[in-house]
């Protein structure tokens, strides 16, 4: 069963820059596209940033600029630099991968980690 597991989280101030990790328990080279997503009480689970197999990124438009995704085939990670942190940042963030199997779209996420943005 693959797995995703994500850490990097914790308490900044603003302006500050933390560096998600989120690692898999398998390769990673035949994953569709790995995403991040924000969470916070009350709130539907939102997409931040995502990268596809071949690298293509996209971010969403209040973290443009300021966040940056990546993915390392060989260590089987993709990262999530953020940068310029603003309180609004502030949510549990989770990796998220799709991938193909005996011909189905299958889907994982991560248990989420923890950033807080405050002074």
């Amino acid at each position: 069963q693959v797995q995703l597991v994500e850490s990097g989280g914790g308490l900044v101030q603003p302006g500050g820059s933390l560096r998600l990790s989120c690692a898999a328990s398998r390769s990673i080279s035949s994953f569709v596209t790995m995403r991040w997503y924000r969470q916070t009480p009350g709130n539907e689970r939102e997409l931040v940033a995502a990268i596809t197999s071949g690298g293509i990124t996209n971010y969403e438009d209040p973290v443009k600029g300021r966040f940056t995704i990546s993915r390392d085939n060989a260590k089987n990670t993709v990262i999530l630099q953020m940068n310029s942190l603003k309180p609004e940042d502030t949510a549990v963030y989770y990796c998220y991968a799709d991938f193909i199997s005996r011909g189905n779209v299958l889907e994982i996420w991560g248990q989420g980690t923890l950033v807080t943005v405050s002074s």
